[in-house]
C-alpha cells in the first residue's frame, strides 16, 4: 500500500504539473489538459508505430507539436479572452472536446494503442514488486521537479515567471513582457502534459476516455492544493494518492474517483482556496 501509493501520488502530481504551471503564471485554466495528454501519447505511438521512427525522436516531435498548438491557442484565441475567466474555461474546454472526439471518430481505442514500455520487467522495492516503468516515472517526477526548481529559480525566464505570475502590470513596468511570459507558460504546460503522458501511458493503453479522466485528477489535485501553488499540487496529490489506493483496496476500484471528488469537496468546505491557495477567504472577500 505505501509503496503503490507514493508512485500513484508521484503520477497525479505529474499529471496535474502542466495545469499548475499554466495556470499559475498565465491565469489560464487550461480545459484542454487532458486532451493534450492523449494527443502527446498518440502522436507517439503513431511516429513510432506508423512510421517507424526511434522512440526518443518520436517523443520529442510529439511533445513540440502538443506545445505548439498549446502556443497557438492562446495566441489567436486566450489572447482575444483575457479577463473574460468563464470564457477561457468554455474555449478550452471546447478545444479539448474537440480533440478527443475526433481522435474517437478515428477510431483511437483497443488495445492497438498502447505504447511499449521503455524497460521492461520488475524490481523488488521494500518487499513489493514493482514494474521498471513505474519506477521510471518516479526517478522522472523527481529529475523533472529539480529541473523546474532551478529553471524557475536560477534562470532570466524563470524569474520573469515569478515576475508575472505575483503581478503582471509591475511585471510590465521593469520590462517584463507579460504576453509572451503568458504564451511560453501554456507552451511549457503543454509540453509537460505531453511529456509526463509519454512516461504513464505505457502503464495501459491509449483511451479517449482517459484523457476526461486526467483532467478530472487534474483539477482535483490542484483545487486541493490551491490552483497557483505548485507546492500545494504535490501535497495534494499525496493525499489523493493514498485516498485512492485505500479506497481501491477497501471498498471499491470503482469508487476511487467518486473519493477524489468527495476529497476535494470536503477540503474546499474547510478552506475555499485549497491548501495552499493566495486567494481570500470568504470573510475577506466581502
Amino acid at each position: 500500500m505505501l509503496v503503490y501509493g507514493f508512485i500513484n501520488s508521484i503520477i497525479l502530481a505529474l499529471m496535474a504539473l502542466g495545469f499548475s504551471i499554466t495556470f499559475g503564471i498565465s491565469g489560464v485554466a487550461n480545459f484542454a489538459h487532458g486532451a493534450f495528454y492523449i494527443l502527446g501519447g498518440i502522436l507517439t505511438w503513431l511516429f513510432l508505430i506508423k512510421f517507424g521512427m526511434p522512440y526518443f525522436l518520436s517523443a520529442i516531435l510529439a511533445v513540440l507539436i502538443v506545445g505548439a498548438i498549446g502556443a497557438l491557442m492562446y495566441r489567436f484565441l486566450l489572447v482575444r479572452l483575457r479577463g473574460l475567466v468563464l470564457s477561457e474555461v468554455i474555449a478550452t474546454f471546447a478545444i479539448g472536446i474537440i480533440i478527443l472526439e475526433l481522435l474517437r471518430v478515428f477510431g483511437v481505442m483497443g488495445f492497438e494503442y498502447r505504447l511499449p514500455s521503455f524497460i521492461q520487467g520488475s524490481a523488488n522495492v521494500f518487499g513489493t514488486y514493482v514494474g521498471i516503468q513505474r519506477i521510471i516515472i518516479v526517478a522522472a517526477g523527481v529529475v523533472l521537479l529539480f529541473a523546474l526548481y532551478l529553471f524557475v529559480h536560477h534562470t532570466k525566464l524563470g524569474l520573469s515567471f515569478r515576475g508575472v505570475a505575483q503581478d503582471d502590470h509591475t511585471a510590465l513596468s521593469v520590462g517584463i513582457n507579460p504576453y509572451k511570459v503568458s504564451v511560453f507558460s501554456l507552451t511549457l504546460g503543454s509540453m509537460l502534459c505531453a511529456f509526463v503522458a509519454i512516461l504513464i501511458l505505457p502503464l495501459g493503453t491509449i483511451s479517449v476516455d482517459e484523457g476526461y479522466d486526467v483532467l478530472l485528477k487534474s483539477l482535483a489535485v490542484c483545487i486541493i492544493g490551491g490552483l497557483e501553488s505548485t507546492s500545494g499540487v504535490f501535497v495534494a496529490s499525496f493525499i489523493i494518492g493514498y485516498v485512492q489506493v485505500l479506497t481501491a483496496m477497501y471498498i471499491s476500484t470503482s469508487l476511487t474517483m467518486v473519493a477524489v471528488l468527495a476529497c476535494m469537496l470536503i477540503i474546499l468546505l474547510i478552506k475555499p482556496s485549497g491548501l495552499f491557495g493566495k486567494y481570500k477567504e470568504i470573510e475577506e472577500r466581502i
